[in-house]
């Protein structure tokens, strides 16, 4: 927010700069605004004297002091500085951050959110498991890295639309299938062949036992697949729509797979990549001739079987995504498919479509430690870890903020004996008690009729302490857009920790509601401030924000 009101009073000064003293247009915007690393540096700094002067062949320090001259009685600054070799350190005026309150508590819920994705329509794809068994951890990561991402994009302006892919044909589907029927076989007493590389868990025992119980023995001799596809189908997605309303998570649409079999997008595709030379057979399968679109060998996109490739799918699938008029295309996916992103790409450029539309978010495994060892939690329902076992261990809260705290392409390790502690060692608890303490603070002020929050006594927020919490809470909006920009819904985790720990070490060292009464109307705007903001961060990431712990 500061940083975006100086950012705008620079280009103004380089624009008196370009006939004043030279400046080339060139290198306008080139600039940059960033907060200094180092203490006593100021609040923030500019390279727009370094940019200049090398691009016109002056004297860096001296741009600088020109630009000095033109900022002189800016209404935002304390005092500017020139530091090494023609950096401009800025150091803002007390008054300036004090007023962010006045805007936070004008804003409310609203602090924090913009308006900069000019309503961009984006697509969201994530999850997107096939409904062959419950989802694992590392659904549960992706399913809360897309949520957390679509609730940034959705803040800052854009219309998002949630999508799961309904993966639903194939072979995987005929397998799942075939070890249903295996079951159900089995409890009528004859022994089912069970595929080689079938579905375990009791979750499939159980599907079987339920159809055993509506269809009786009537399916004993039947070779069709279809019952038993259709049954495992829908229990199994029931099971992980349940799951993700756990989580908190819901989609505005579900695509399905077969429909793009059903109504000829396959085979489209297939006739539009043959005309143009990129489709040929060899060995009884077709090809993909990726080669020719700068990738290092050709894929097969139907088997000599006759059954498609997941490849073929994915590029109809996102053929028609560009279809129905989305200007931005986000997929979430697990690390597994690395392989396959640049493939679908390069068919969806093969089909005329611009590829550079199309954003692709990989995120690593999920490892679950417990005292620092490995664990595999035992389940009854598959032979990996669910994400029901995890939420039925750590609540959805929890869940949620470690899966996003770490960047989606680093390894989690998802530590359980900190994640269920109710202490400030664990960081869900950490952030949440310092929303519940203000919301304390605020109780008890209104318990001993003191007034509330008063904005006329800011310019008593003076401590060093204060000013920083201040500088902090300003630089939550810029956050956003730049965890949206980025699709890096980790970096508000990171905020809100050093923001609530910031709060901690404050109420620590100073009494709030103290025996002067203007001083303690100024620190009730600045604790109430501090509750707008954590609670809105919170919200952002799909974290409740608790008023009493």
């Amino acid at each position: 927010m500061i940083r975006t009101r100086l950012k705008t009073i620079l280009n103004d000064c380089f624009q008196a700069g370009v006939p004043r003293h030279g400046w080339p247009e060139e290198a306008a915007s080139a600039f940059t605004v960033e907060q200094p690393k180092r203490e006593g540096q100021g609040d923030l700094a500019t390279n727009l004297a370094l940019v200049v002067a090398g691009r016109s062949r002056q004297n860096p320090r001296a741009v600088a002091a020109q630009l000095v001259e033109l900022l002189d009685g800016c209404p935002l600054l304390d005092r500017v500085e020139i530091a090494g070799p023609g950096f401009v350190n800025f150091f803002i005026r007390p008054q300036v951050w004090q007023e962010t309150l006045s805007e936070i508590a004008a804003q409310d819920a609203g602090f924090g959110k913009s308006q900069a994705g000019a309503g961009k329509r984006v697509l969201v794809e994530f999850v997107s498991a096939n409904p062959t068994g419950p989802l694992s951890v590392g659904h549960g990561r992706q399913a809360v890295l897309g949520d957390a991402i679509s609730r940034l994009l959705a803040a800052t302006g854009h219309q998002v639309t949630r999508e799961y892919y309904y993966n639903d044909a194939g072979r995987q589907m005929r397998v799942l299938a075939q070890s249903v029927r295996a079951r159900y076989l089995e409890l009528l007493g004859e022994p089912g062949q069970f595929p080689e590389d079938g579905y375990q868990g009791q979750y499939i025992i159980d599907i079987a036992r339920e159809l055993l119980a509506e269809q009786g023995d009537r399916l004993r001799g039947s070779d069709d697949l279809a019952p038993f596809k259709v049954k495992a189908e829908r229990a199994i997605f029931a099971d992980i729509n349940a799951t993700l309303t756990r989580l908190g998570i819901h989609f505005d649409n579900y695509y399905n797979e077969h429909s793009l079999y059903d109504e000829g997008h396959i085979d489209a595709v297939v006739a539009e990549l043959r005309a143009k030379g990129l489709v040929y057979e060899q060995d009884g399968a077709v090809w993909f001739k990726t080669t020719a679109l700068g990738l290092d060998q050709d894929r097969v996109i139907i088997k000599s079987t006759g059954e498609p490739t997941y490849r073929l799918p994915d590029i109809a699938y996102h053929r028609e995504k560009f279809k129905r008029g989305f200007d931005w295309l986000v997929n979430i996916f697990g690390s597994d498919h690395i392989a396959t992103v640049p493939d679908v790409l390069a068919g969806v450029r093969a089909l005329g479509y611009d590829d550079s539309k199309v954003t692709v978010v990989l995120h690593q495994f999920v490892t679950l430690l417990r005292d620092g060892k490995q664990v595999k939690m035992s389940t009854r329902k598959a032979t990996f870890v669910t994400v029901d076992e995890l939420l039925a261990e750590v609540g959805a809260d929890v869940a949620r903020f470690f899966f996003l705290m770490r960047k989606a392409d680093s390894q989690l390790e998802f530590d359980l004996t900190l994640a269920t502690q109710q202490s400030q060692e664990n960081p869900v608890y950490y952030v949440q008690y310092g929303h519940a303490r203000l919301c304390s603070i605020l109780r008890q002020a209104d318990e001993k009729g003191l007034d509330g929050p008063s904005q006329a006594r800011l310019a008593l927020l003076t401590e060093p302490e204060e000013l920083g919490l201040l500088k902090a809470m300003s630089a939550y909006p810029e956050l956003v857009l730049e965890a949206a920009r980025e699709l890096a819904p980790h970096r508000v985790v990171f905020y809100l920790q050093e923001l609530a720990g910031q709060f901690h070490s404050y109420y620590n060292r100073h009494r709030v509601l103290g025996e002067d009464a203007s001083l303690s109307q100024a620190r009730l705007a600045l604790v109430d401030g501090l509750r707008i903001v954590l609670r809105n961060g919170l919200n952002l990431i799909g974290v409740s924000a608790p008023e009493s712990m």
